[in-house]
């Protein structure tokens, strides 16, 4: 039997890795869950006059089948949904505006665009078909030992590939035009992954599915995820940063001694698996691995840094061309690819507890405004967004990956039973990416100590599972 198991990361990826570990190997399994901040990772809020905000990750895609089982499990809630119209903003004008009315949009959309726009909706909705067949993998057990592997289960070398060329290229080529790609597609991309069209197309289309604003948030923020699962599978949470693993042996088997560094000092311990749910890359983490042979590779690639600022004040309407505050329109604001713009998109954001008497604030009220750059923003440009404000809070991440850099992806599986998470953010990065790399985590985890290879790496799975029904 396993004894015990360490995670490294109480993020989303650490805390669903040690959730799925706990479901298939059995309550006995001793889980130990390292993390040197606050539980939730990058799931964090602000608080706002004793109001808590939503810091970044803030939207979860309706088909998100293990985020929506979390919340189930947890008890926890879906935020109300409070209704709001954005528009894209070119630094000029805007060139694309929502409307209240659905109908009208869909025809001003085409009347801009023409079958652009259903070309696009063709090709967003065939690639989340495909990747939709994952759950059904997952639910007989099946785990993949590498993201290739896993891309090829769901789409053939078609996935693979692209994650390896841009969005551009594959909208480009079903016959979307350039405007459309220059316009929409930019924007949409700055908004979530605060990059160019030159992201790979997966990361591209996982961004562009959840644009099409059926999604949802857990009411009291997102990170009470993380909490909950780290709490339902009695996890014990320490306190300290890891510093690196190092690899002992005893009676044939791989014995794991993880170093940390508590407030207490220096201290180790070992464990016979570990999950490494944390980026490990020289730029993000001073990360050590001793006595591995072959040597555990330095990590390729680099991380976008992005800012989040959250803005209480007045919007400066008359910047986007609307002198009267009273009249402008919108609670999101994206922007295109222009460079003289000095944020990627901005929105006028609620709390993460919505009570039902909650209304949005109006234009020309002092409101929460959540701002995304790639620079921290200079008094100049805050006063050139907000007539006044009065306070601002900056969060500067290092949240996603490069992309336009691509290269191979990651690997999983480190040394026999130690695994690593986060390369799936190189595939694409959103919350249900993350948990479906933990549980193919776990799966993989289980199916290896327990020899069984049949439920790994195989061929033809879309046959295997419908004959299996």
């Amino acid at each position: 039997p396993l004894s015990p198991a360490a995670v490294v990361g109480a993020g989303l990826g650490g805390s669903a890795a040690a959730y799925f570990l706990q479901q298939h190997f059995g309550p006995q399994v001793q889980l130990d869950v390292y993390e040197a901040a606050a539980l939730g990772g990058r799931l964090a809020t602000v608080t706002v006059n004793k109001q808590q905000y939503e810091s970044r990750g803030a939207s979860i895609h309706a088909l998100s089948l293990h985020m929506q089982d979390f919340v189930k499990i947890l008890g926890l809630k879906h935020r109300r949904e409070v209704a709001g119209k954005s528009a894209i903003f070119s630094g000029e004008h805007f060139v694309l505006e929502e409307t209240d009315w659905y109908l009208l949009n869909l025809f001003r959309l085409w009347w801009h665009y023409g079958i652009s726009f259903l070309r696009l909706q063709m090709w967003v909705e065939e690639v989340m078909e495909k990747f939709m067949r994952i759950y059904k993998y997952q639910a007989h057990g099946y785990a993949f030992s590498s993201l290739e592997e896993l891309l090829r289960s769901l789409g053939g070398e078609a996935f693979v590939n692209m994650t390896q060329r841009s969005v551009a290229e594959s909208l480009l080529e079903v016959g979307v035009t350039q405007r459309f790609v220059d316009d929409v597609i930019a924007a949409v991309l700055r908004s979530s992954y605060g990059q160019s069209v030159l992201v790979p197309a997966f990361a591209g289309a996982m961004s562009l599915a959840g644009a099409q604003g059926n999604t949802w948030a857990v009411e009291g923020g997102n990170k009470l995820v993380c909490s909950g699962l780290l709490k339902l599978t009695k996890a014990n949470v320490i306190s300290a940063r890891v510093t690196g693993i190092s690899l002992h042996s005893s009676e044939g088997r791989a014995l794991y001694q993880v170093h940390y560094e508590s407030a207490e000092g220096q201290g180790s311990a070992f464990y016979d698996m570990v999950v490494v749910t944390t980026p490990l890359h020289p730029s993000r983490s001073n990360f050590t691995f001793e006595n591995f042979d072959p040597p555990i590779a330095d990590f390729p690639g680099a991380f976008q840094p992005s800012v989040t600022s959250v803005v209480h004040g007045y919007l400066n309407s008359s910047y986007f061309g609307f002198p009267d505050p009273k009249l402008f329109p919108f609670t999101s604001i994206l922007t295109t690819d222009t460079p003289d713009l000095f944020f990627h998109a901005m929105d006028n954001i609620c709390p993460v507890n919505i009570s039902a008497a909650f209304r949005r604030k109006q234009p020309q009220e002092a409101a929460v405004w959540r701002v995304l750059s790639q620079q921290p923003l200079d008094k100049h440009q805050l006063k050139t967004l907000f007539r006044s404000y009065y306070s601002v809070q900056v969060t500067e991440w290092q949240t996603y990956p490069r992309y336009d850099a691509a290269k191979a992806l990651p690997p999983i599986v480190l040394h026999e039973n130690l695994f690593y998470l986060s390369g799936v953010e190189w595939v694409a990065s959103s919350m249900e990416m993350i948990a479906v790399a933990a549980k193919n985590v776990a799966l993989l985890a289980y199916n290896r100590w327990h020899q069984d290879l049949e439920k790994i790496d195989q061929k033809d799975l879309m046959h295997k599972v419908k004959t299996e029904l």
